[in-house]
């Protein structure tokens, strides 16, 4: 499977490989993140918070419910004021707009997935590919979704907001890769999901890693982000307080006993 084609606002297209992350010193990180704070009403949020994502990584961003997670990842779409620095791709997005963050190729899979529901699969879809152009590379993009969800082009026709849960976080992801990310920004996917559709979807997001799209996976689940993520990062109380590679992450005692219940 093929990521979907970039429009050039997006940037030239990835070099294709085996989906292995470039190691620091070879090559500057795509997302650089230093002292990032956001809150929301005056309370802070997130504190300072300082990481960074390499091109065609698969990156897990893990914490309890109320860790800051979803502050983070509105903070890097430019959907929430922040202070600090977010310089992608060379490029600082503090203080840009969220259309500009995502004319750049930063797109975000909301959590609870916030579909048209008026409109139909296809619709949605297509909203998603709305700042690009060439008809034909979003026609091609729109059949791989279909290749890749059937489900959705059985149900292309249908309201988006008639189908089950399930298949409306198929849509949602759908939808943000027909906008063709550099970085794909996904948030608490498992979320409510039965485990044989979550697998699908880790399935799909592990695919299109190994096409040259960075992820970026923010889940309570902390299991299943790690298990296919090449490195993490632990935040608590709105600090990040752990990074290491997956493995080291699982088998750190302090996550074993906070969230894997070891």
């Amino acid at each position: 499977m093929n990521a979907p084609g970039r429009s050039q606002a997006h940037g030239p297209e990835p070099v294709q490989g085996e989906g292995a992350p470039v190691s620091a010193p070879e090559r500057a990180p795509l997302l650089k993140v230093r002292g990032l704070s956001a809150g929301y009403g005056g309370m802070l949020a997130l504190h300072e918070a300082s990481f960074e994502i390499h091109a065609a990584e698969l990156v897990a961003l893990v914490g309890s419910n109320g860790a800051g997670k979803t502050t983070l990842l509105r903070a890097l779409s430019c959907v929430l004021p922040c202070s600090g620095s977010i310089e992608f791709d060379g490029q600082e997005l503090v203080g840009m707009t969220p259309d500009q963050a995502f004319g750049r190729g930063l797109v975000q899979m909301p959590e609870g997935r916030q579909l048209f529901d008026r409109m139909s699969v296809q619709d949605n879809l297509l909203m998603g590919a709305h700042r690009r152009r060439g008809q034909a590379a979003i026609a091609r993009d729109l059949e791989r979704m279909y290749a890749m969800f059937p489900v959705l082009s059985r149900r292309r026709r249908q309201l988006a907001g008639s189908m089950s849960g399930g298949e409306q976080q198929m849509c949602a992801m759908a939808r943000a890769l027909m906008a063709a990310p550099r970085l794909l920004l996904v948030d608490e996917m498992s979320l409510g999901l039965a485990p044989v559709v979550v697998q699908q979807l880790m399935d799909v997001l592990e695919s299109i890693r190994r096409d040259g799209v960075t992820i970026l996976l923010v889940e309570q689940d902390v299991q299943l982000a790690l298990a296919s993520a090449d490195r993490g990062y632990v935040l608590e109380t709105g600090r990040i307080v752990l990074e290491g590679t997956a493995r080291q992450l699982i088998d750190d005692p302090a996550v074993q006993d906070a969230y894997l219940g070891l």
